[in-house]
């Protein structure tokens, strides 16, 4: 079997994959005070709990946005696994051609989405990762990430005008039934939710027009893509593991 990390600011999102298909799926919190060991703990639990053996593992693939947490992770599929992880990174193949101006500066887990993106649905695509930033990524019919653009989270700009108000209270982000809302959360909750809503709409159209293509494709995943999908014709697809399938593929293409 073969073990997908995907390590973002707030969770590790976890695919254990079996014969290329996605098995067995988790989070667990990123941690970066966690010691090796305490990962391996978390992990061999996690094994435990749906009825998996860690010595069935053959092959790990890790993507990471957050390099304090790799060496830890990293020692951690050595002692608990016995297997020195593969990092998505400069120099691994993808299978898609990169036009990033550095392609070291591009995240691994939005080259995941690219890689993901483009051989499941097709080109050209466009990908949305509602996570603690939202990105976007533009992929064309030959398979050339273009780029694209990244904006705060929905949670991060929430909390952020929270912590910079004075008044202003602390809210739950569920959708209210109107734009127009008669109380301050529900003011609150419109702003942020159907703001994102408009911001992906605009977004889209601008990167369809870049890309110059009819038919374009759009997925979205991470874990406010159904809050926003929901309220959207701009969105076709909606792929929680789609990381994760990007990790699988880049790994079939580097394992030997």
């Amino acid at each position: 079997m073969l073990l997908a990390m995907d390590i973002g600011n707030t969770n590790i999102k976890n695919g254990l994959y079996e014969g290329g298909k996605l098995k067995q799926y988790w989070r667990i919190a990123t941690n970066r005070q966690y010691t090796s060991d305490e990962y391996g703990i978390v992990m061999e639990d996690m094994f435990r709990h749906v009825n998996e053996s860690i010595k069935n593992v053959k092959g790990i693939i890790i993507s990471s946005v957050v390099p304090t947490v790799n060496y830890t992770i990293e020692h951690m599929c050595r002692d608990f696994f016995d297997i020195t992880p593969m990092f998505v990174g400069p120099g691994i193949k993808t299978g898609i051609n990169i036009k990033y101006e550095n392609p070291k500066e591009l995240g691994s887990d939005r080259i995941c989405n690219a890689v993901a993106a483009y051989y499941v649905y097709g080109g050209p695509c466009i990908y949305i990762d509602f996570g603690t930033a939202t990105s976007f990524g533009a992929v064309n019919e030959k398979g050339d990430f273009l780029g694209g653009c990244i904006c705060p989270g929905i949670k991060v700009a929430s909390e952020a005008l929270i912590k910079n108000t004075a008044k202003l209270p602390h809210y739950e982000l569920v959708k209210p039934e109107k734009v127009i809302g008669r109380t301050t959360v529900s003011n609150l909750q419109s702003g942020i939710i159907y703001g994102f809503v408009g911001q992906v709409e605009y977004l889209v159209d601008r990167m369809k027009e870049e890309i110059a293509c009819s038919n374009v494709k759009v997925i979205a995943t991470g874990g406010f893509s159904h809050l926003i999908a929901t309220e959207t014709s701009a969105i076709e697809h909606i792929d929680g593991t789609l990381t994760l399938n990007g990790l699988r593929l880049i790994y079939e293409k580097n394992k030997s």
